[in-house]
């Protein structure tokens, strides 16, 4: 594919130009700027004709990146738009958020830096929109089957879709005041600005699918009402559940969850009035977690000009290269430097909260800490008489998710939950409750955006089957479906 020495002729790679660190604090307009037609080129052809595409295995959507790589080389844009929306609805939010796994299996990483494919990715998408080759595609036919996709987030809005375009009657309901949930209240613009959420909802509108925004189900409309009116219900809600840190101290004032800040900076950079908005200007900030919600609180607090901002860590510090000991074609355990970790903050690993310490007024002044020791039963604790303070008068907790709501599903419609918090369902993705479908983080679990839009593929798939008897709808498979054999 592409360049068949591209690779060979430039063994370098450039990735995608962002905004100097100093200006872009400043704002929270998107940190990456549009590369160079010719660069993005080059480094399509750097893509080999390596025989097995591991990066389709990588890709939860079963992209097909050596053949729109090969397209952008020879400078064949909108063929190469055609051939990424086959696949992914949405590329414009994954080639921005996705962390790809793609480039983990690229071939060409055996012994050189990986393709770009996640700047490929993003560079055909913005070229499409911005060309105008993303249009709307309404069904040719009409059935007479009917949808409620509840949440409308990346897993929602993909299902959604795909069930409009095989042409059932859909509705999305949303419980905030504006559409695509993570997308849309998770993470900050200065990672994917909202322009792009409202053209996807437009196009979506223009196709024929029905959106309800404000609207919580459970609550303005029971689930069981929702059921009955309709053929069928996907439950997008995502695993919004977060995880808590019950130590000493929790109580005290100044100490909220990460998406709390998150939202309400969302909405304030939406230009909502946020009254009593939890901000962090001239506060000494600690995130506790190190993933991509922690990355998103830095780089927030950072444009909230923030007086320090500490990430601490519970575990081991990863390494920000392949180790020897996990060569390709395995996935590498390494620490992925978001844009948000280059503006500056600290790390501290094998850091272990102890407890809270508050001030005479009941606000969090500071952090009891420990080394984080690892015991011989696969347990972490906090090391005796290592114990020390950070200093903090905002602590915002990123420590992931334990699954979706419980109260209203299981009390209206007595779908069963997993032991891991996550709505139940057997591999067609159809929960106990005859005709409603689990989908995206609400059944698997806090995940990737690029696993929501993926199984929001699949369960279209499998909704449509279920309405009609047999589907046309394609459905990506897993990667672990698709494991090739080197034997």
């Amino acid at each position: 594919m592409a360049d068949p020495r591209g690779f060979l002729k430039h063994p370098e790679r450039q990735d995608r130009p962002s905004r100097p660190v100093p200006v872009r604090i400043m704002d929270f307009k998107e940190v990456y700027e549009r590369q160079q037609k010719g660069v993005t080129q080059t480094q399509a052809g750097r893509c080999m004709d390596c025989g097995i595409p591991f990066c389709h295995t990588g890709c939860p959507l079963g992209n097909l990146i050596p053949e729109w790589n090969d397209l952008i080389w020879r400078d064949q844009w909108e063929e190469a738009s055609a051939r990424l929306h086959m696949t992914n609805n949405f590329p414009e939010f994954t080639g921005r958020v996705c962390p790809a796994p793609c480039e983990t299996s690229c071939v060409l990483g055996i012994n050189q830096p990986a393709v770009t494919i996640k700047q490929s990715e993003a560079e055909i998408a913005d070229e499409a929109l911005e060309k105008g080759y993303v249009e709307p595609v309404p069904p040719r036919r009409l059935t007479d089957k009917t949808v409620a996709v509840v949440g409308s987030g990346p897993a929602g809005l993909a299902a959604a879709q795909q069930l409009t375009r095989a042409g059932h009657t859909v509705a999305v309901y949303e419980r905030d005041d504006r559409l695509g949930g993570l997308l849309r209240y998770g993470i900050p613009d200065f990672k994917m600005e909202k322009s792009l959420v409202d053209y996807r909802i437009s196009q979506m509108e223009a196709e024929g699918t029905r959106f309800y925004p404000a609207t919580e189900i459970g609550s303005d409309i029971t689930w069981d009402t929702l059921r009955e009116s309709y053929d069928a219900v996907v439950v997008a809600t995502g695993a919004m559940v977060p995880r808590d840190l019950p130590v000493p101290g929790r109580g005290l004032e100044g100490i909220h969850f990460a998406m709390e800040y998150l939202v309400q900076s969302n909405k304030a950079v939406a230009g909502d009035s946020v009254p009593d908005q939890i901000h962090a200007k001239d506060k000494h900030v600690v995130i506790l977690g190190g993933g991509d919600t922690g990355a998103d609180c830095i780089g927030t607090a950072h444009r909230h000009q923030a007086a320090s901002v500490t990430t601490l860590a519970i575990g081991k510090e990863l390494p920000t290269e392949r180790p020897e000991h996990e060569p390709w074609p395995m996935d590498p355990r390494v620490f992925e430097v978001s844009s948000a970790h280059q503006e500056g903050g600290e790390v501290k690993w094998l850091a272990s909260t102890v407890e809270f310490l508050g001030d005479e007024n009941g606000r969090v002044r500071a952090l009891k800490v420990a080394e984080t020791q690892y015991n011989e039963d696969g347990t972490r604790t906090p090391k005796p008489g290592t114990e020390r303070e950070i200093p903090a008068d905002l602590v915002l907790l990123a420590l992931g998710f334990t699954g979706a709501e419980q109260q209203t599903l299981t009390g209206q419609l007595s779908v069963d939950f997993t032991p891991r918090g996550t709505v139940g369902r057997a591999e067609d993705y159809q929960t106990n409750a005859e005709g409603v479908f689990s989908v995206g983080d609400a059944g698997r679990g806090a995940s990737l955006v690029v696993w929501a839009i993926a199984e929001g593929r699949a369960v279209a798939a499998k909704v449509d089957e279920y309405l009609e008897g047999s589907t046309r709808l394609p459905a990506p498979v897993a990667p672990s479906d698709r494991a090739i054999s080197l034997t």
